[in-house]
Formats: C-alpha cells, structure tokens, sequence
C-alpha cells in the first residue's frame, strides 16, 4: 500500500466508476437479430475458460494478447465515435494516434496509461453491445456469477499463475499491452473492466441514474481496496457485482440516459 500504489490504484477503480457512468444505450438495428439472454454467459465463461486454458496450454495467452491487440484499438474508436455519452463520430479518428502513441511509448508509464485508457474504452463498447443483446436481468445475473467465479479462483490462488502468464504475453516485442490495464504500480485486469461496462450498459439501456451508481461502485471499490492491507491480489469484479446487487434490490427511478 505504498503512496504510489494507491494512486495508480486510484486511477484504476475510478476507471471502473467511469464505465458505470458514461456507456450509452442504444443498438443498430440490423444486431437485433442476433439479441438473446445467451449471450450473458460471456460474463463467467470469459474468466472461467480463460484461466482453465491458459492454465493447461499457456500459449492462449498469447493469441488472447493478438486479439486484444487487434480488436481493443477497434473498440476505443467505436466507444469515441459511438458508445459512450457524448460521443461523435469525428471522435473515433482519436484511438489512431493514441494507439500510435501507446505503441512508441511501451514501457514507459505515459505509454502505459494511454494503453490503459484506450483498453478502458474499448469495454465501453462492450458494455453497450451487451446491454443491447441481451435483457438486463441476465446480465445482472452474469455480473454476479463473473464476479463469484473470480473471488473463488483468487482467494484459493487458482487465478494468480494463468494471470501471471497472460499479463506477462506480448504479441510482438514492443506492442503495447492491451489485455490489461498496467500503470507500473498496479494492475488490473480485462474483466474488471468489462464487467463494469456491462453494469454501465445495463443502466443506460433501462434508463437508470447512471452517476449516482458509479459513486455507489467507487465507494465499494474504495472500501473493498483496504483489503489490500492484507491481500496482495483482489478480485475486482466483486465490488461491480454487490453494486449490481444493491441497483437490483432498490426501487428503480427513471434517470435521463438516452440512446445516442
């Protein structure tokens, strides 16, 4: 719990409030084909068949860093131009030269953070995707079942050697990382974001309050970090899922998300 630490940290949970606060609603139309309660079973199966195959063949972590590589650049831009609040379609040429920037500047933690962010956006993407696909209770219900399956693989250390191992992939020397987020004092992975976009999209697609429940998650994930005193690996996505729980069981007022 050194100071730099916690403000690496910071940054990496405020991310999380974030997520809950600006991803939009709304979906094109020619998805709506493919919209189906299924496809809330990339929530726990993400972390759960991930940490499973890199365990028995450590080079997933390898084609997982390729995709990621290929697919997050793709996904900030499209959060720019599309999926988040306030986006603007001119918005989306930004990841260009952020991704141009993280790639020269890998290693350093200017270049670290701007991988961060765009890997931050991408989820943003994902997030309103999701919540366009799929109705939210199985949503709620993927959150919670992510986070559950993330807690027992971290707390019976079954997560840290997989994790180890992907954090440690690059798909060609010098490219950024962008399967996690890495500000050199703290990490945290893909999922933890993911998770929080999907909450953001869940909200945005029923037309909740957004910014009162990404201070209900920030507050969670302050109080959930002290853990930190005794723990040196967390499972972030438990904060998101008993925020997700707590949204579910209070009485929902009409917020001012609009699809965009």
């Amino acid at each position: 719990m050194s100071r730099e630490f916690i403000i690496a940290n910071s940054f990496l949970i405020g991310s999380q409030a974030l997520l809950v606060a600006v991803t939009g609603a709304g979906m094109p139309r020619f998805l709506d084909r493919l919209k189906g309660p299924g496809w809330a079973l990339i929530l726990p199966l993400s972390i759960a068949i991930v940490v499973a195959a890199i365990a028995v063949i450590p080079q997933v972590a390898d084609g997982i860093t390729w995709i990621a590589l290929i697919l997050v650049p793709i996904g900030a831009a499209l959060a720019l131009g599309w999926a988040m609040k306030g986006a603007r379609p001119p918005l989306a040429l930004l990841a260009a030269p952020a991704f141009a920037f993280a790639w020269w500047q890998t290693g350093t933690l200017a270049g670290d953070a701007v991988a961060a962010a765009l890997t931050v956006l991408s989820a943003i993407t994902v997030g309103r995707l999701l919540a366009g696909l799929v109705p939210g209770i199985y949503l709620r219900l993927g959150i919670i079942a992510m986070a559950t399956i993330d807690a027992y693989l971290v707390f019976t250390e079954k997560l840290q050697g997989p994790n180890a191992t992907l954090n440690a992939a690059v798909p060609v020397p010098g490219a950024p990382q962008l399967q996690y987020l890495e500000l050199h004092y703290a990490s945290m992975g893909y999922g933890d974001i993911f998770v929080a976009g999907v909450l953001g999209g869940v909200l945005a697609a029923e037309r909740q309050r957004q910014l009162p429940a990404a201070v209900l998650v920030l507050i969670l994930c302050i109080g959930w970090d002290l853990l930190f005193l005794h723990f040196n690996t967390l499972p972030a996505t438990v904060p998101i899922a008993i925020a997700t729980a707590l949204l579910w069981l209070i009485p929902k007022r009409p917020g001012v998300s609009t699809a965009s």
